[in-house]
């Protein structure tokens, strides 16, 4: 079977490393990484880590998104210093704090703000958010909690909690020179250890919440533009009525839709489904049959493997057993013999 699965000492459990193989086969699962499996495969709420990604390049942009934020006033800011500002002037009160008027000013070599299409950002924007029914003031004190251990000292950071939508969720905006002169640099890695540790205070607080993989939880259709999935929502939206069409032409043409993508996407599916069996085998030598249960129901019950256009084909022409839809049928057989 190989090293299907890596679990660190935190407890945080890495299916397959995604491809990369771990250090080898363990027979003993700490408490830590036990608890870990059991709020995965029991359905624990995920957290939510986002970045937006457009704007914050200049202090105009900078401005208007803290003016957003702050409901034109009406919404206190929350700072690193312990501040709470209101008012409608509480965003120049921050972006004057910060000095981003400076930082502006420094991107070009005769300090005229000159914003280009690629100019560093002053500011990160990001999104912590949980799902309905969660208490709001818990999330806003996991995020201050999380921001006081990632960046105090470091950057400079505020933060809104927006309660408008059935979701609490905090927008956090953090400098993006800190105080040494260093730029924050935030990878994709750097977002799967954010939402780890938003987690975990957000558990510290009482409220339950995991930091899971989507692919190692069976998630992996790609998720909607923003644009599309708001305009989706007030009915508006004929992407997907175009992509449909678009399908339906492939599949008259050829009688299949078939992607490079899918098979990769199947290809982690296999070492993800490797990886939890290796993990049922581990829990069933320590006595732990019923959560070794949990674990092959979860695996056993993931849906297939798709893309977005082969998720379509299979709706748009459902009695057509697609390659994708045949690849899945046979993994699962696979799954069933790992035991």
């Amino acid at each position: 079977m190989g090293r299907p699965f890596h679990l660190a000492d935190d407890g945080w459990l890495d299916i397959g490393s995604y491809g990369r193989h771990g250090p080898g086969r363990r027979d003993a699962l700490s408490p830590a990484q036990i608890d870990f499996i059991a709020r995965t495969v029991r359905g624990t709420p995920e957290v939510m880590v986002k970045m937006l990604n457009r704007g914050g390049q200049n202090v105009r942009s900078v401005g208007q998104h803290l003016q957003y934020l702050s409901r034109d006033g009406s919404v206190a800011i929350d700072t690193d210093t312990g501040d709470r500002l209101r008012g409608p002037d509480a965003g120049k009160a921050v972006i004057d704090d910060w000095d981003l008027d400076l930082d502006e000013g420094r991107q070009t070599t005769d300090l005229k703000p000159r914003v280009m299409k690629n100019s560093p950002k002053l500011v990160h924007k990001m999104v912590f958010s949980m799902p309905a029914g969660t208490p709001p003031d818990k999330v806003l004190r996991a995020v201050a909690l999380f921001a006081r251990e990632e960046f105090g000292m470091k950057h400079r950071y505020a933060m809104v909690l927006h309660t408008d939508q059935a979701h609490p969720h905090v927008h956090l905006v953090v400098k993006s020179v800190g105080h040494d002169g260093r730029r924050l640099n935030i990878r994709h890695s750097t977002l799967r250890i954010w939402r780890r540790e938003f987690a975990r205070q957000l558990r510290a607080q009482g409220v339950a919440a995991n930091a899971t993989e989507r692919v190692v939880r069976g998630v992996n259709r790609l998720q909607k533009m923003d644009a599309v999935y708001r305009a989706a929502r007030r009915q508006e939206s004929t992407h997907w009525d175009q992509r449909k069409r678009e399908v339906a032409d492939v599949l008259k043409r050829n009688g299949v839709v078939a992607e490079a993508a899918g098979e990769k996407l199947r290809g982690t599916r296999r070492t993800v489904l490797e990886g939890w069996s290796e993990i049922e085998r581990v829990l069933t030598m320590q006595g732990r049959e019923d959560l070794a249960k949990s674990v092959h129901q979860l695996a056993r019950g993931m849906q297939p493997a798709l893309t977005d256009r082969e998720f379509i084909a299979s709706r748009v022409q459902p009695r057509l057993q697609s390659p994708a839809l045949e690849e899945h049928a046979r993994a699962e057989r696979e799954f069933e013999l790992m035991r």
